[in-house]
């Protein structure tokens, strides 16, 4: 069914995306909005996100990205759509505009978002002693690749005190398996003028124990990095809610 070509003046339609909202009589519907928004932005100046489920502070960001919207409905299919907040900034662009009321718009306020969280959690470890760090190290790892659909390898390069000098993605294959060349890490430490090392891959079925082939890896890594001075502290595996240190489990 078409949309009609006109609409009265108590039925403004607004458009997002797929979402198709109207005013309602009189205009009730942006009434209802309007006090609904006031009240969020009221709780959260006066008690932060403490206490807000994740659809709240998702429907605060809404906020911007859908002015004249009611938020909550497509607040609420996030999240049941990618689970938690996490989820939902994690998301890919083509997932997310699958959700019915999710555009452009709304969309590039997300990944937006997602990058602010990222540069956040990457400045509580770069240029610092990654051994003493090690929680913040965690939280960054996990905010940056444990809600990923694909399987990605990084590498953090330390230098003689390990500090954190780089931190460069350098793979990314399917959902279970990712290509891992020992000999670019290595290469690429030398041109860093690094000292260690620390290998981080995700898992996006949620379970980081370690396959064979990771325990291989690992082992022949640990042996490339020796050959040539260095050293691999750990080899970290992101699940979705907790990791694997593969030199804490004993694998190294």
């Amino acid at each position: 069914m078409s949309a009609p070509d006109q609409f009265s003046e108590n039925q403004m339609p607004l458009f997002e995306g797929q979402e198709l909202l109207f005013t309602g009589p009189k205009g009730g519907e942006l009434s209802y909005v309007k006090d609904h928004r006031q009240r969020l932005h009221h709780r959260f100046a006066e008690g932060g996100a403490r206490g807000m489920p994740d659809y709240e502070l998702l429907e605060l960001v809404l906020f911007r990205s859908l002015p004249k919207c009611d938020v909550k409905p497509v607040a609420r299919r996030l999240i049941d759509t990618f689970s938690d907040i996490n989820g939902v900034i994690s998301a890919r662009p083509e997932h997310l505009a699958k959700v019915r009321g999710v555009g452009d718009l709304v969309i590039t306020d997300l990944k937006i978002l997602e990058a602010t969280s990222h540069r956040m959690a990457r400045a509580r470890v770069m240029q610092k002693d990654v051994l003493s760090s090690w929680d913040a190290l965690i939280n960054y790892c996990h905010t940056a690749m444990s809600h990923g659909d694909t399987e990605v390898f990084r590498c953090l390069f330390l230098d003689r005190k390990n500090v954190l000098i780089a931190d460069e993605e350098l793979g990314r294959g399917t959902v279970d398996h990712v290509p891992v060349y020992p000999r670019e890490v290595m290469r690429r430490a030398l041109e860093l003028n690094a000292s260690a090392l620390i290998l981080v891959h995700n898992h996006p079925s949620g379970d980081p124990t370690p396959s064979k082939s990771d325990i291989s890896m690992t082992l022949t890594m640990e042996s490339a990095a020796q050959s040539l001075g260095l050293t691999l502290h750990d080899h970290l595996i992101i699940g979705k809610s907790r990791e694997v240190s593969m030199r804490s489990d004993g694998y190294l």
